[in-house]
């Protein structure tokens, strides 16, 4: 919903909206968009006279400001009829669908196309890293659009992909899910038939070859490409599009070889990990290719993609901590996440929180399975069940025999019912080295900042409403203080003693970057702050595929010399896109010296 308000004020509308509680990252690109947002419900919420009211597919017809609409004859729609009718009637649409992967597989397909400067428009219930948003409405031909398979609305019980007239579709996958809608996964499978066959006959369809996605993709009236991670020795020539020859690199990046119909396409190297991104890397180089982009805006787009919000992000580091938040709360998500940050950070050991918050992980369909999954981690800590009473007692997930079956296989595990409890009991096991994921599809009460703040000395990435303490930072060491408010997503900003104690920001031009206002307050200098943000603003550049990085410098050459490696250049080597940005200048006027660290 936050992204349809985002797209309809990019498409000129005026937009307001209502919702029980909005938190990051959609309260802040809300809140920079300057769309207001009540804070609970009112029937006062609609008298500014709106043209037409969009209900989410949580409420009823008994919902208070749906009877306000209903009483001042104000016509409602849900949000993919919103959607297709304003946005997809004259596009291209690319619906990427799918159990799992559609939100990953979405942003990065958009990533490409717009690197290969096709101006694409887009639809994603998450937040690319590179994007800062869910949306984007683009003057391109393409538009491409995460389709859910969950209901439209109380009126319209329908899918939502359904509204979406796809001509070309990615299908990921095809399991049970949302299980307070559907009643079997027959019906599951029934509603992506009728999906697949909306694809006209001059449409393709992309699904991966797994037998559930085949039986779905059985309904498809037009041709159909497979696409699989390999795993035989050689090539499958039946699958039009296969990933192989998977290397895990020691920066963490992965390289791969894509096959076409059993003969070598291209190679590639992608920020994402795990073999569940590799499928939706693979699925998202078949629709561009498909779309016509060429190789090299393929092999760049894929190799620059820095992931989505809420899905692996490192939330921050505290004490050596790496705490990673994670929208994942299906089990299969939550084995393949796991099973990814394995690879991304090995040898390291994993403590995973977990909250039983969306409707179906509230529901004990998967009690057993999410034993299996979370047993992939080296310690378990359960939450509370979100909001029992919408659960009838006997459907309702058990969380402390989870807990329970989990330490029994072997996983220490616990079962906490309290905020403060699971923040003092990690605090109290975790020690530096140690990756903390938390899953959630919610805010979990605000745990992640808590246990950054109680683990103490947190690195975070900057939001919108530290931009004042940023400032503040720079201003007190004399640096260039004047940084924009789009800029602030660029910093990470330290916090000792419960309050703003350092930066240190990186600017990004595709592969290379500008390392900058690396400050510290006055009063804390001498106890190691500088190294720890130098330390954490390098390891993000090796996370976001940076190989270059550049700094000026007037004081601190020796420091960035023996303990980072830099070494001092000529500054006519430059590369043009980094000597003529806005940021470089700044440096410059600052600092002559150069530097350049070279991250292979």
């Amino acid at each position: 919903m936050g992204a349809l308000a985002g797209l309809l004020r990019a498409a000129g509308h005026e937009v307001r909206g209502s919702d029980e509680a909005v938190y990051p990252p959609m309260s802040d690109q809300l809140a920079r968009l300057a769309i207001p947002v009540a804070e609970g419900f009112s029937a006062e919420n609609l008298d500014w006279g709106p043209d037409v009211v969009v209900v989410g597919n949580r409420f009823g017809k008994d919902h208070l400001e749906v009877a306000a609409a209903e009483a001042k004859n104000l016509p409602l729609s849900s949000l993919p009829a919103t959607l297709g009718e304003q946005f997809l009637a004259d596009r291209t649409s690319v619906v990427v669908a799918g159990t799992h992967g559609k939100t990953t597989t979405s942003s990065l397909l958009t990533h490409i196309l717009l690197g290969a400067g096709r101006d694409p428009g887009c639809f994603i219930g998450g937040v690319p890293v590179g994007m800062g948003q869910g949306y984007r409405l683009g003057t391109g031909p393409e538009m491409v659009v995460e389709g859910d398979e969950y209901d439209s609305a109380f009126f319209d019980k329908g899918a939502k992909f359904l509204h979406y007239r796809p001509q070309l579709a990615i299908l990921t996958s095809v399991e049970l899910d949302h299980v307070d809608i559907f009643p079997s996964f027959a019906e599951v499978k029934k509603t992506f038939s009728r999906f697949v066959g909306l694809i006209p006959d001059s449409g393709r369809l992309i699904a991966q070859s797994a037998p559930d996605v085949r039986a779905v993709a059985a309904s498809a009236r037009c041709p159909v490409d497979y696409y699989a991670t390999g795993t035989g020795e050689e090539p499958d020539p039946a699958l039009a599009w296969e990933a192989r020859e998977a290397v895990y690199l020691k920066s963490g990046r992965v390289a791969f070889s894509i096959y076409r119909h059993g003969e070598k396409f291209d190679d590639y190297e992608a920020l994402l990990s795990g073999d569940h991104n590799l499928a939706n890397a693979t699925a998202a180089i078949a629709i561009a290719a498909t779309l016509g982009v060429t190789a090299d805006a393929i092999r760049t787009g894929v190799s620059t993609f820095a992931g989505v919000k809420r899905r692996q992000e490192l939330f921050g580091t505290a004490q050596g901590v790496a705490v990673i938040d994670d929208y994942g709360h299906h089990p299969t998500a939550v084995a393949n996440t796991l099973l990814g940050l394995r690879r991304r950070f090995a040898n390291r050991r994993l403590v995973a929180i977990y909250e039983p918050r969306s409707a179906t992980s509230r529901r004990k369909t998967f009690q057993r399975e999410m034993v299996d999954a979370l047993g992939h981690a080296d310690e378990a800590i359960i939450g509370r069940l979100h909001d029992p009473s919408r659960i009838p007692p006997e459907e309702r997930f058990d969380p402390g025999k989870l807990a329970l079956d989990l330490h029994q296989l072997g996983t220490p595990a616990s079962y906490l019912d309290d905020t403060a409890q699971i923040v003092a009991h990690t605090v109290d096991l975790a020690r530096p080295g140690d990756v903390v994921v938390i899953f959630s599809s919610g805010a979990f009460d605000g745990l992640h900042d808590k246990l950054l703040v109680a683990l103490g000395d947190a690195v975070r990435p900057a939001r919108p409403e530290h931009l004042p303490a940023i400032r503040a930072i720079l201003d007190e060491v004399s640096l260039p203080a004047d940084v924009a408010t789009d800029e602030v997503e660029d910093f990470l900003l330290l916090e000792s003693d419960h309050r703003p104690t350092g930066c240190v920001a990186l600017a990004r031009f595709a592969d290379e970057a500008i390392l900058h206002s690396l400050a510290v307050r006055p009063d804390v200098r001498g106890v190691g702050y500088g190294w720890m943000l130098a330390d954490q603003i390098i390891e993000r550049a090796r996370r976001l595929g940076v190989r270059r990085i550049y700094l000026l410098t007037a004081a601190a050459t020796d420091f960035f010399a023996e303990k980072h490696g830099f070494r001092v250049i000529d500054l006519s080597t430059v590369s043009h896109a980094v000597a003529h940005s806005r940021r470089f200048r700044v440096e410059q006027n600052q600092s002559p010296v150069a530097m350049r660290l070279d991250l292979g």
